[in-house]
């Protein structure tokens, strides 16, 4: 298929600050995704294109769409999920009313080019809302559609969709963003998002119907972990994979394997695998940790929070995962918001603006989206050089939480990485070298004496993944992680 520039400027749709490009599928000659906030679900064949407002859900203008990347595919049918406002109210308090704020699913029929409307859920309450649909999955055992749902105050949990008569029923009444297949199961990850984060997994055997809990693993490098907010997963090798902020969970309660936490890109802000999907790739894993997904706009709201959702440690970075392997295969803005592959390429929606709060809505959308065409060569070549940087306030201020260990920075394809520290005091660093390998090895730990003033340490004699903890904290320090 051939594209065209696919780039989205500021237009018409009330919402909290900036969507994105979400959804992104290609099947059976079919390219589809939606744009939100405008509520445009895009279906692309054989160079002609055609736009859904969501008017089957109710009247117009609609706002919103899907923001968490709900689709399946299933023979000829395209399912897509999501939420939308239909109609939206936007009030001159510079607020959206959530009184038509609708969870929804549709099909779209890529043979004869139909869409229809399977199913809807509204609590109708100004502030409150139905839980999302955050993910969708198939269950091939019982022909029906699985959905999670986190992102709300009511309805929350997994429920099962039939896929021709869209009747819904609850499974699990407990909050659930993200899941994935699993052999003969589907794993769930049970999550509060902005709050605690992933809590524990829930699994449901397809052919018994029955639940199983499993709790979530410790660390490889032995440190703690803090507020690990679900953004995607997969599987691959028989195992669940479970991106979140700070790292990823990898197990299989199938083979009696506990899941075990792998830090990545750990930096004490709101830097995580959000509002993006996960794919599998020549038989790995291709998802990416985002940089600035969710922020809060104005200091007077919550003054951590800003600084957490605010500082900026790095780019946005690509990630292939193909244990014990993780590479970083990309480097972009403010973030990503969906990945698929295409006809030899991979396609890579991105936005420079993330989604804001509740007391920051405007009429339209705030961000500048568009869709970036790689080669599927990416994956095999160098990784790009980049920098991150953030204050040694974070780590050392997570130490009262019993935390503090930061980075989780993946060295593969790196020839001279290097780790550079401003220091205020002398001090200690530990850093942590492992891998993601499968089943989980501990890590190897070297401890390096810091001075007051500039530390350089060169890392090109570690290889997987390192991370890095401060023996003391340090306020008024800073800290500059290069690859190259």
């Amino acid at each position: 298929m051939r594209l065209k520039t696919y780039r989205f400027p500021p237009r018409y749709g009330p919402e909290w600050g900036s969507g994105g490009i979400f959804g992104l599928r290609y099947h059976n000659g079919v390219l589809y995704y939606t744009l939100a906030f405008e509520a445009e679900a895009h279906f692309v064949k054989d160079g002609e294109e055609k736009v859904y407002d969501f008017t089957l859900v109710g009247e117009a203008p609609t706002s919103g769409g899907d923001t968490y990347n709900a689709v399946e595919t299933v023979d000829e049918f395209l399912y897509f999920g999501g939420w939308v406002h239909a109609p939206a109210v936007y009030s001159d308090e510079r607020r959206i009313l959530f009184n038509n704020k609708y969870s929804h699913v549709h099909v779209y029929d890529t043979e004869n080019d139909s869409i229809r409307l399977l199913w809807k859920d509204s609590i109708h309450h100004e502030t409150d809302w139905a839980g999302e649909v955050s993910d969708i999955i198939y269950d091939p055992y019982g022909d029906r559609l699985l959905l999670a749902r986190e992102d709300g105050h009511a309805n929350l949990g997994v429920y099962s969709l039939d896929r021709r008569t869209g009747k819904a029923e609850e499974l699990l009444g407990e909050s659930s963003p993200k899941g994935t297949l699993l052999h003969d199961t589907a794993v769930f990850g049970m999550a509060k998002n902005y709050d605690v984060g992933l809590t524990s997994f829930r699994t449901l055997d397809l052919i018994s119907g029955k639940w199983e809990q499993f709790p979530l693993g410790a660390s490889v490098d032995g440190r703690p972990y803090l507020r690990p907010e679900l953004g995607a997963m997969a599987s691959a090798y028989n195992r669940a994979f479970a991106f979140v902020r700070g790292g990823i969970f990898v197990g299989s309660p199938l083979m009696d394997e506990e899941f075990s936490f792998y830090r990545l890109f750990e930096f004490f802000t709101f830097y995580a695998p959000m509002r993006v999907n996960a794919i599998n790739v020549g038989g790995g894993i291709l998802t990416a940790y985002n940089a600035h997904h969710d922020a809060i706009l104005r200091p007077s709201d919550n003054e951590d929070d800003w600084r957490l959702s605010n500082t900026i440690p790095g780019p946005s970075v690509l990630l292939y995962i193909a244990p014990p392997m993780v590479k970083i295969v990309g480097a972009f803005g403010a973030r990503v918001t969906g990945i698929e592959k295409m006809d030899g390429k991979l396609l890579v929606a991105t936005n420079s603006t993330p989604n804001t709060g509740s007391t920051e809505a405007t009429p339209f959308d705030t961000g500048n989206r568009d869709i970036v065409v790689l080669d599927e060569r990416v994956l095999q070549e160098r990784p790009p050089s980049l920098s991150f940087s953030l204050p040694l306030s974070l780590p050392s201020a997570a130490k009262d939480f019993n935390a503090g260990t930061f980075g989780g920075i993946p060295l593969d394809g790196y020839r001279e990485p290097r780790l550079l520290l401003s220091l205020s005091a002398e001090n200690r660093l530990t850093v942590y070298e492992y891998d993601l390998s499968l089943p989980p090895k501990e890590a190897d730990a070297e401890v390096f004496e810091l001075e007051k003033g500039r530390n350089v340490i060169d890392l090109s004699g570690f290889s997987g993944i390192v991370s890095f903890e401060l023996w003391k904290k340090d306020f008024k320090g800073k800290v500059r992680i290069e690859l190259r």
